[in-house]
């Protein structure tokens, strides 16, 4: 386990790090943090990255102050120290952090820009949300801006910036206006990705620095896939 750990942390694209935040492009498939599947976690991956970068003895700390969904790519930021983490937690839960994704989809939305307001609401057992036009019992309010920044020759780029964030939004509100996400099967796209991914990317991430108090901007290369590639 502990081999599987380094090899994987050798692997790991870095985009920003200082003594308190570490920002890593996590690729489709991994997951942030520990589950019930029992695969290694990208926040076991950071701590090994890190313990052998600055030869550090014994435990590691790294803090998980937000997850990607596992078939999506893209920045996720970890605390590293304790002071770094309920600071970081603040920023994202009171949506402090500007988060820019990049979503490929199939059919081209009837708009070329505008701004999505539905209401979702989860389904715990199929691990699934709904969106509605309408505020109905136990959903809550979901607004994303979208706009198509590329026409590829079968497919469309589109940039969205959330305003809320939340569970599988992008993807229930896409699919509710009729463009699922390229291989996103659980929402509606006619075919799978071979890799299991979902071509739903988290490409720039803005927030004021949780102790410099300095404004970042972190940028994610997409992965490198033929679709993909020809979007940027």
């Amino acid at each position: 386990m502990a081999s599987k750990i380094r090899s994987n942390a050798n692997n790991l694209q870095v985009l920003y790090e200082d003594n308190h935040i570490i920002a890593i492009n996590k690729r489709a498939g991994d997951i942030v943090q520990g589950d019930k599947t029992g695969d290694i976690p990208l926040s076991e991956v950071v701590k090994q990255y890190i313990k052998v970068k600055y030869n550090k003895p014994g435990n590691v700390y790294i803090g998980v102050a937000h997850r990607l969904d596992r078939p999506t790519s893209g920045i996720v930021v970890f605390a590293r120290t304790s002071k770094a983490l309920p600071r970081l937690n603040k920023l994202f839960a009171e949506k402090e952090a500007k988060k820019t994704y990049w979503a490929i989809v199939k059919n081209k939305p009837e708009k070329e820009k505008d701004t999505l307001t539905h209401w979702l609401k989860r389904n715990t057992k199929q691990n699934k949300s709904y969106a509605n036009k309408k505020e109905i019992t136990d959903s809550k309010k979901a607004i994303l801006d979208y706009r198509v920044i590329k026409k590829l020759d079968n497919f469309y780029v589109l940039e969205i910036d959330l305003k809320t964030g939340r569970h599988h939004q992008i993807r229930s509100q896409l699919t509710f206006i009729g463009c699922p996400i390229k291989g996103d099967l659980k929402y509606g796209f006619n075919r799978s990705n071979k890799d299991g991914s979902i071509h739903l990317h988290a490409r720039k991430l803005s927030f004021i620095h949780p102790v410099k108090k300095e404004a970042i901007t972190i940028l994610a290369p997409p992965p490198n896939d033929p679709i993909w590639n020809a979007s940027c």
